[in-house]
Parts: C-alpha cells; structure tokens; sequence
C-alpha cells in the first residue's frame, strides 16, 4: 500500500498550512498593535472558571460529536480547573468526558443518523466502508492513529463500517486518552510558566506522534490487502 500522499491529501495540507499561516499572522498584527495576550489569556481562563466545571466537561463530552475539535478542551482543563478540583481529578473528568463522546459520536453514526449518511454517500455514487471480521481491531488501530481525519469524522467513518461497539471503545478511548493526559500537562505547565514540564510535555506530544507514525507505518507493511484501494484505512468505494 502506498504511502505517498494523493492530490487531496497535498491540497489539504497545503489549506492547513494556509490557514495557519494567516492565523499567525493576524495574532502578529493584533500583538504589534499593541493586543496584551497573557491578559486576554487570563480573561478567557477567569470567564471558563466562571461556567464552572461541570457545563465545561459537558461541552466536552457533547460539542467534538458535532465537528468541534477536542484539542482546546484538553489544553485548557488543566489551566482552569486544575487549581480549584487538582489534576487528577480533572484528568478523571476529561477521560468521563472522552468515554460519553465517544459513545455519543458511534451511536450518531451506528444508529440515529446512519440512515441518512447512508442516503447520502449512496446519493452521491459510493458504497458504504466494508471491513472483515479479522480486520476490525487493526483497522480501528489504524485509523485512530492517521494524522488528519479530525476526532469525529474518526468516530463517524467507524460506526459506519460496522466496527463492534467494544472493539471501537477499547481501542479509541486509551489512544484518545494517552494524548489527552499529556496535552493537559502540557496546558497546565504552560500556564503556569513551568518551562521545563512544557518542555518535558511537548517532547511527550512528539514521541507519541513519532510511536503512532511507525505504527501505522509498520501496521500497514504487514497488511497488503483487506480493505478496498481509497483514503486510508477506511476507504468508500465508488460504485
């Protein structure tokens, strides 16, 4: 299986890169234009302290099945409520959070919408994903630790393939959770100018990005066949 990039994934990036760049570029602006960031930083931390931790983590167990990307919630839980309720405990009501979404997000996929995603992608010339049996953990081993596909769509394209219920839980919620044990950490030390945990953290963000590269990379050399040629792991067919 090739690992070059396709057409779309090369124009994807390159959206990315471009929005990030105009990103940066606008924070330049605004900080060149005399925008005092750590203040705003503190504003926005006191206003999320404000609503409370309970609707905080039910924003994160509820708003990343609807495309909202989980990152913010992992890289502000710490700063805002590891004061108040301690670290543990927020890590605990991070990972109660992840465990609803994700339930959420399959059941979305599996049942309540499957219906109409099925009319859809049918509609538009394409069958729905199929997986074998033997194939089900690897493939949701595989998709779970692809860079791009953002959280949901993860979530999505498994429920649709009829990945198990308990395959698809025992497999995102620890990947899931591993990056976002450390993303708190890393948000935590942040704002709390410890350096040297930032710094300890960020190198544990890569060293996990660099073990689920080869992974993937090594997953994929042993598996030659199984899934129908596509957007890898989990591919529509064109009817």
């Amino acid at each position: 299986m090739s690992q070059k990039p396709t057409p779309a994934q090369k124009k994807a990036l390159l959206i990315k890169l471009g929005i990030i760049a105009v990103v940066l570029l606008a924070g330049a602006l605004l900080v060149l234009r005399g925008l005092d960031v750590r203040a705003l930083f503190d504003d926005t931390l006191r206003l999320m302290r404000e609503v409370g931790p309970w609707a905080f983590f039910a924003a994160m167990a509820v708003l990343p099945a609807a495309g909202f990307p989980l990152s913010p919630f992992w890289l502000s839980a710490g700063p805002v409520f590891g004061p108040e309720l301690g670290l543990p405990l927020v890590i605990a009501l991070a990972g109660a959070s992840l465990l609803v979404n994700l339930v959420l997000t399959y059941w979305l996929a599996r049942y309540a919408f499957r219906p109409l995603l099925v009319w859809l992608v049918r509609k538009l010339g394409y069958e729905l994903p199929q997986v074998a049996v033997a194939d089900q953990t690897e493939v949701t081993v595989l998709l779970r630790v692809t860079p791009g596909p953002p959280h949901c769509v993860q979530g999505y394209l498994l429920g649709l393939a009829g990945i198990p219920f308990r395959t698809y839980m025992l497999v995102s919620w620890p990947i899931a959770m591993v990056f976002g044990v450390v993303f708190i950490y890393f948000g935590d030390s942040l704002a709390q100018g410890k350096g040297k945990l930032a710094l300890l953290a960020f190198g544990g963000l890569v060293a996990l990005a660099v073990g689920f590269r080869f992974l993937r990379k090594r997953m994929l050399s042993k598996k030659k066949s199984g899934l129908v040629t596509g957007v890898e792991p989990v591919a529509f067919v064109k009817e």
